[in-house]
């Protein structure tokens, strides 16, 4: 595994949490639909690159993106593991999915950049 990975894994937990804590912003210019949804997308994207970190052996992007859409789907479902409160909303549920959705595809997109720029390199360094 490159080295890098879990650097950005990280980065992209950092991200997560940084658009959550930015919804009441991102509710400002794009309304309610914002307020309601951000905060599902972002945390769900932040739970999956934070359980990609995980020492877990054999943990593929799809067992990645179960398990975290087990864990978001879970809080929606026990009223947020009975700890938070949590306004029941059933769009809360494809939000939750969607923001896994995107995680996969920064995963991928990003792991694909650093396989090209790996591959630059071991070319360059052969030269």
């Amino acid at each position: 595994m490159n080295a890098r990975i879990p650097y950005r894994n990280l980065l992209m937990v950092f991200a997560g949490v940084i658009c959550l804590l930015l919804k009441r912003w991102f509710a400002k210019y794009f309304g309610d639909l914002a307020f309601s949804y951000v905060g599902n997308l972002s945390a769900s994207f932040a739970v999956y690159f934070l359980l990609s970190i995980a020492p877990i052996p054999k943990l593929t992007r799809v067992r990645i993106a179960a398990l975290a859409l087990l864990v978001v789907e879970s809080f929606e479902l026990t009223n947020g593991f009975g700890i938070m409160t949590n306004v029941y909303d059933p769009f809360d549920y494809l939000a939750n999915a969607i923001g896994i959705g995107l995680a996969i595809c920064v995963d991928a997109g990003l792991s694909r950049v650093l396989r090209v720029k790996a591959n630059d390199e071991t070319v360059h360094n052969a030269a």
